[in-house]
């Protein structure tokens, strides 16, 4: 049976665009329970500014309260050199670094163009490689963009190689918006894959038009055997306006095992983990709510 990995970005892509701001600790337990499903990789956190993403505040001491699981590589988003050396200060086991095929939403996103951004990650990957930290790469908007509209896949194809030239093991395309069909999606992986193996290249595939797993199988054909998810489908993209999150978890393990591929993640553990962070986030918004309304005042004597 062909193994495919699911890299699980639920602390980090999922809860960086959820309203409610879950305590560290709840966020510590949620790793650990997804670290028992039987994961290789689990995104956790993102060492950005708290002013931009503050429910990510407590990157650092997030990384160094989870109870590390004997082969999970537990990433970080490190947007910059203060990120990176934060980021390996707290035992991150790789990192990553976002780029984007739009030239507005790169600016929109990290303040730069395409070509600043590309510069900047230069010495985070070199700093990355003289510790021995694997750097992953993502580009955002692959198959459109909430400003821009229509992006080229050639634009595609010569971020995510610059990714790759300059050292990151893996570029992972990501449908930002989540207006992709298996159609665009081919088209972009057409382009990619002329200059990169399958093998470097991953799928990060939104929900927001219900094509993520077409665009799974789609990719699937195309050799591609990495894919990101998130559980509960939890997340979008503060920067990306009505975009869903990413594809749930759950859904994308059913659908590679229905297609006879192996992923490896203990399904039943799975659904439970779905089940708390689902009632967790629910009871933390009936909470908030309660608190809002007792502040309105009243008129009643």
């Amino acid at each position: 049976m062909e193994h495919v990995t699911i890299f699980e970005v639920g602390p980090r892509d999922g809860l960086q665009n959820e309203i409610a701001i879950l305590p560290t600790r709840t966020k510590v337990g949620l790793i650990d329970l997804l670290s028992a499903v039987g994961f290789e990789k689990i995104e956790v956190t993102s060492f950005v500014s708290p002013k931009w993403v503050p429910q990510l505040a407590d990157a650092d001491c997030l990384l160094r309260q989870i109870r590390r699981r004997p082969g999970v590589s537990y990433a970080a988003l490190t947007p910059n050199l203060k990120g990176l050396d934060r980021a390996m200060e707290a035992g991150a086991d790789e990192v990553a670094v976002f780029a984007a095929a739009s030239e507005t939403f790169s600016q929109k996103n990290i303040n730069c163009s395409i070509s600043e951004s590309l510069e900047r990650f230069r010495p985070i990957l070199d700093r990355a490689s003289e510790a021995n930290i694997p750097v992953r790469g993502y580009v955002s908007c692959i198959a459109g963009c909430p400003y821009e509209g229509e992006i080229s896949p050639s634009a595609v194809r010569d971020v995510s190689q610059a990714l790759l030239d300059m050292g990151c093991y893996q570029v992972s395309l990501g449908d930002t918006t989540g207006i992709g069909t298996p159609k665009t999606i081919s088209a972009v992986l057409e382009e990619v894959l002329r200059g990169a193996p399958a093998e470097r290249i991953a799928g990060h595939y939104h929900d927001t038009k219900l094509n993520a797993v077409a665009n799974v199988l789609a990719s699937l054909d195309f050799g591609i055997r990495t894919f990101d998810s998130s559980v509960c489908g939890l997340g979008g993209c503060p920067f990306a306006p009505g975009a869903r999150g990413n594809i749930a978890t759950g859904t994308l393990a059913l659908t590679l095992s229905a297609k006879g591929f192996d992923t490896g993640l203990d399904l039943v553990r799975l659904q439970r983990v779905e089940n708390y962070i689902r009632a967790v986030l629910k009871m933390i918004k009936s909470s908030e709510q309660e608190e809002r309304h007792e502040l309105v005042p009243s008129d009643r004597h």
